[in-house]
């Protein structure tokens, strides 16, 4: 029996947790202050990582952003700031922060990632769309090789994760992205990633959704909760009550509010992320991450996005050029031939990811309610995560078995 599902966030987990639980016979309505039309889900590297196995709070992290903190324009940027969430989230990241936890992740991290990316090619072969896939890999550019040496260590844990790596030499780089000229030593080569252009592929999914029967409610921001016992009845906006059987909370760097609303803590800080698109050939072929700068480079359909940096300073969209510029520069010094107009610097864009503690989303419902589904926290993989998130809501709403274990994403983990 189909339920009345209500999704709070239109960003990517929100739209594949529609698509999935409309599969499923669900009546699904989703909501956004927004239109649809920005935010991280559009702004991203478009990256689907399976690489990606260690989590944001590696050991070595806190150094390095305690180091970074004073420059504005290095990869990692925390504000300080004496705000009670900023202060406890930063112990909790702390805690995380330690070798045995970083590899208790990394195959749930892998896992997930893996899963994500056959979704996404089913939804390619499914033929309700026609978006921008590509399946390359993803090489990690170093210039030191010292940083070389970091990441082939990254590499051969991965390889024992059942993962293709190569670490390759500058002349064996040259060999498979021939028309662009590097500075670089070297570079580590997963075969497992694919890349996608988001600001494609999210219109094509909102227009599908309308199309077989989801409701889209752009523009209504959330101002209230009804809740009876352990359930919540109904949300309210200016405008509406949106009365449902299940809830799903997608949103992102907003989370913590709302889950204070209903009693609950998950404790979550946004970090911005900023791209440059370059709307001109650069020849640019295959997906690079600059290892020291910590710059994404994607050729996407029709244009090169170069995304980068994190930036923890609380919830705002404040377009800091220091770190534009960081970006800019980063991908000069990595490709020499290449130069960044001021014009592509001035429409710079920026979004929010959520981050947890430990890298690990947060995916469930909490001991506290029990209509209220949490889908968020996924930090700098919201676009490599989203199908198998989504897929896992409707699993859960839809009383299935799981297509994978959910307690390492468990929204009651204490840190």
């Amino acid at each position: 029996m189909g339920k009345n599902v209500v999704i709070i966030g239109g960003g990517i987990i929100g739209l594949c947790s529609a698509y999935y639980l409309q599969k499923e016979g669900h009546k699904v309505t989703v909501i956004d202050k927004s239109d649809f039309s920005g935010g991280a889900s559009y702004v991203n590297a478009g990256y689907i990582t399976p690489s990606h196995i260690i989590s944001l709070a590696a050991p070595g992290m806190i150094t390095k952003g305690i180091k970074w903190m004073f420059n504005p324009a290095s990869p990692f940027y925390v504000k300080p700031r004496l705000d009670v969430d900023f202060l406890k989230w930063s112990l909790a990241f702390k805690k995380s922060a330690t070798a045995k936890k970083v590899e208790k992740a990394i195959p749930v991290i892998k896992d997930m990632n893996v899963l994500s990316r056959e979704l996404y090619q089913d939804l390619q072969a499914s033929k309700a769309f026609d978006f921008h896939y590509q399946h390359k890999g993803l090489l990690m550019y170093y210039q030191t090789e010292k940083a070389g040496e970091e990441e082939w260590k990254v590499g051969q844990r991965a390889i024992k994760e059942g993962l293709k790596a190569e670490n390759l030499t500058k002349e064996e780089v040259v060999k498979i992205e021939k028309n662009i000229d590097l500075n670089i030593k070297g570079a580590v080569y997963y075969h497992s990633d694919a890349h996608m252009t988001p600001n494609e592929f999210m219109p094509q999914l909102k227009s599908y959704l309308k199309k077989v029967g989801v409701s889209i409610l752009e523009k209504e921001e959330v101002q209230n909760i009804e809740i009876q016992g352990d359930k919540v009845i109904a949300f309210y906006t200016d405008n509406l009550r949106l009365k449902a059987d299940e809830f799903v909370i997608a949103t992102g760097s907003w989370t913590q509010n709302f889950a204070k609303m209903l009693g609950i803590n998950i404790p979550i800080q946004a970090g911005k992320g900023y791209r440059i698109n370059v709307d001109r050939e650069t020849n640019i072929t295959i997906p690079a991450i600059l290892m020291e700068a910590k710059v994404a480079v994607t050729p996407m359909n029709g244009f090169t996005r170069f995304a980068g940096t994190m930036e923890i300073g609380g919830i705002n969209h404040n377009i800091n050029p220091t770190r534009v510029n960081a970006i800019a520069n980063a991908a000069e010094k990595y490709y020499p031939n290449l130069k960044i107009h001021q014009q592509e610097k001035d429409q710079a864009q920026c979004g929010l990811r959520p981050l947890s503690p430990d890298g690990l989303p947060y995916i469930g419902k909490s001991s506290k309610c029990k209509n209220v589904t949490f889908a968020t926290g996924h930090a700098m993989m919201g676009w490599s995560l989203g199908p198998a998130t989504g897929k896992l809501v409707s699993e859960i709403i839809s009383d299935k078995e799981y297509s994978l274990s959910l307690y390492p994403f468990s929204v009651d983990r204490k840190f």
